[in-house]
């Protein structure tokens, strides 16, 4: 199990991530658009450095919903390699078929 700490931080930025979304997409149209003044452009790159880095998307790390290990994630399943292998065993993941010999 990962620490909660490092858990409620990652759901944190996320939730950032969602919130501030729009509006970092649309200042970094305005600053990467070659068609506008040099002003603008800059402007734009100045409140776009204001804002929490946090509200980045590169900046939320992929979890595993069972144990919140962050390393062996399975992004179709969304969990972790030893998560999935656990769930598989028990028999709890529809579809699966583990086999050991």
């Amino acid at each position: 199990m990962a620490k909660k700490s490092s858990i409620e931080n990652n759901k944190k930025r996320a939730k950032l991530a969602v919130q501030k979304g729009a509006k970092r997409i649309r200042l970094r149209a305005i600053a990467k658009d070659r068609t506008l003044s040099v002003e603008e452009r800059f402007e734009a790159t100045l409140k776009l450095a204001e804002m929490p880095r946090n509200s980045c998307i590169n900046r939320v790390r992929n979890r595993c919903e069972v144990t919140g290990r962050p390393r062996a994630y399975n992004r179709k399943l969304k969990m972790s390699r030893i998560a999935l292998r656990e769930l598989g065993s028990k028999g709890l993941i529809p579809g699966l078929v583990k086999s050991s010999w």
